[in-house]
């Protein structure tokens, strides 16, 4: 995750490699004859009306003049604030049943183009590959990456997205580098200084796992992880945590799992 500008309107310019992992929430979706969207099980001391999962459904029904509506039922198994793009990887994936079960058949562009008015990892989700990503998240080349194990820790902190890339301590002159020159060993995580000051319980956990292997923080954080050369290795490193941590084993896969309900 390299940050390497920032432009006018404060939006900053990064470069990172997104990876696909097979944890995930579950969405339970079902067609309304009204054209009300209803969010059945709300997260605790979220208001529905500002739950991504809503918002991607009010977004496109209004963009396509649905008439039909939704009921919503979410299942969480992402750590909220962990950096793993859970709420963008829900709202994506509403879009993408959405456009299937109220018929609305829009292209993978145009949805990706609509789901980055709710997010900047939006787009990712619903373009649906590993990716090399530029921009403020909106451009995004495929980019294969090696089939892996992760041992992942949840420090059960929140990071604030926008408080860390407010810091003014947050490196953002990284040199730009190229797909092709992209060396996965010789690349940092820009946010993950900021979030250690912020969060001194990050630290804490990077210093435990880097004892398996290089440690980095995902994305803004909180979750922090190390590859493994296999699940039992994977799991080994869960096995091993201390009480006071939380992790879990995770493996890599190459392809969102709704990408084919859009067209190219």
């Amino acid at each position: 995750m390299h940050i390497i500008g920032r432009r006018a309107d404060g939006y900053h310019l990064l470069q990172s490699v997104f990876q696909l992992v097979d944890l995930n929430d579950t969405i339970e979706l079902r067609v309304r004859t009204d054209q009300d969207v209803v969010h059945h099980n709300p997260l605790p001391g979220v208001d529905p009306q500002d739950d991504l999962t809503v918002r991607a459904a009010r977004l496109l029904q209004q963009h396509a003049n649905i008439s039909a509506g939704v009921d919503i039922r979410v299942e969480k198994r992402i750590p909220m604030g962990g950096g793993m793009g859970g709420g963008s990887s829900d709202a994506a994936t509403v879009l993408l049943a959405l456009n299937q079960l109220w018929g609305v058949k829009l292209s993978r562009q145009a949805l990706m183009t609509l789901g980055l008015k709710l997010g900047a990892d939006v787009p990712f989700f619903i373009f649906g590959r590993n990716a090399f990503v530029e921009g403020v998240g909106e451009i995004m080349s495929a980019y294969d990456t090696p089939d892996a194990w992760f041992a992942v820790l949840h420090p059960q902190v929140h990071v604030s997205t926008p408080a860390i890339f407010k810091d003014e301590r947050l490196t953002r002159n990284t040199p730009s580098i190229t797909m092709r020159g992209l060396n996965v060993a010789a690349t940092r995580n820009d946010l993950q200084a900021v979030a250690m000051s912020q969060q001194p319980r990050i630290a804490e956990c990077l210093k435990w796992l880097s004892q398996f292997g290089p440690a980095r923080m995902t994305g803004s954080g909180s979750c922090v992880f190390t590859i493994c050369a296999s699940q039992s290795d994977a799991d080994n490193v869960i096995s091993s945590t201390p009480e006071e941590m939380t992790g879990f084993a995770i493996r890599s896969i190459a392809q969102h799992k709704l990408r084919e309900f859009a067209s190219e």
